[in-house]
């Protein structure tokens, strides 16, 4: 059995994490298909690396996880696994003894195997990117085949043959790239096709991707738990809608900070948070003006040296706002 989607699951609290490992191995051992390894996130500290089947396999292994061992956790957006080639073959994949026989051809040839942004090598570094395809099959009544077809052309699809059923319902095939589909695709299917939509997919092999790193910076940090591997055409929208959100869940600091988009070094996207202020002034009642202007202007140096020396705390609400985009 092959994973097929990858998420990251930290704990809420870090002294959870041997509970979340002794949960994860008894999980384990009724469910064959849950792959899993330790892994460290800057932002959200231990963790594990999980392989699911798809997505409703995520949504069953989070509710036994909350429900039967009473852990608050914290799942990182889905991603699938991608297959890179660099230039200077620094980098090396290990074989691995569950590895497909296509698996242990790319290795061979020298292709590195990428399940987490934070795996991403360099953009200077990369000659090709390799993502996994699917061949799609979705039953619909004709009257929404029209609404069909532009959900998977917004989906970077292709259109395959279409097969009548009867007078009403309408069998479409198509081809695209898994990333879209373990995302929000089935639900945006339903919503298209008022829930009379079904749909079936298969691995067709891999492709040749126009991907990029997608890095969120809060106040000059990198946080790697918003990175995202994103097509290139769609990495200023993405950044855009990130970091817009984490505008509006991140708190007000003491000092005014910035949230970036950037691809590389090249920033795309940048929105600011203004400071919390304290009215300095309120206890004057009286004098001279400068007296006031004395006071703002201290306190404007307080905030410029809080900004060269402060952190922005990332609260939960933001990491749950970001996966659930």
């Amino acid at each position: 059995i092959q994973p097929k989607v990858f998420a990251g699951i930290y704990p809420v609290n870090g002294d959870e994490y041997p509970d979340l490992r002794e949960a994860m191995d008894r999980l384990s051992l009724n469910d064959s298909s849950l792959v899993f390894e330790p892994e460290t996130s800057a932002a959200l500290g231990f963790g594990f690396r999980c392989g699911f089947l798809g997505l409703l396999h995520v949504e069953i292994i989070q509710e036994r996880l909350e429900r039967e061992y009473n852990l608050n956790l914290i799942f990182t957006a889905p991603n699938v696994e991608y297959w890179i080639k660099t230039q200077s073959r620094q980098l090396v994949t290990e074989p691995s003894p569950g590895d497909t026989p296509e698996a242990a051809r790319l290795i061979a040839e020298g292709y590195v195997r990428v399940r987490n942004p934070s795996e991403f090598p360099d953009e200077v570094k990369i000659d090709e990117i390799l993502e996994p395809w699917v061949k799609l099959s979705v039953i619909t009544p004709n009257s929404y085949m029209g609404g069909v077809m532009e959900l998977v052309k917004s989906h970077r699809g292709s259109f395959g043959p279409t097969e009548f059923i009867d007078e009403t319902r309408v069998n479409l095939h198509f081809e695209l790239p898994l990333s879209e589909v373990i995302v929000d695709f089935y639900d945006s299917l339903k919503s298209i096709s008022s829930g009379y939509a079904s749909m079936d997919y298969e691995q067709c092999g891999l492709r040749p991707g126009n991907l990029e790193k997608l890095t969120i910076l809060v106040h000059d940090r990198e946080v790697d738990a918003f990175a995202q591997i994103v097509p290139r055409e769609r990495a200023g929208y993405a950044g855009r809608k990130i970091i817009e959100q984490l505008k509006e869940v991140i708190p007000k600091q003491l000092f005014t900070f910035k949230i970036q988009a950037a691809i590389g070094a090249k920033v795309i996207a940048t929105v600011s948070k203004g400071a919390m202020r304290k009215d300095v002034t309120a206890k004057l009642y009286g004098g001279d003006r400068t007296r006031k202007d004395k006071l703002l202007k201290k306190q404007k140096a307080g905030k410029k040296r809080m900004k060269m020396i402060g952190q922005v705390e990332v609260p939960q609400e933001a990491f749950m706002a970001v996966m659930k985009r």
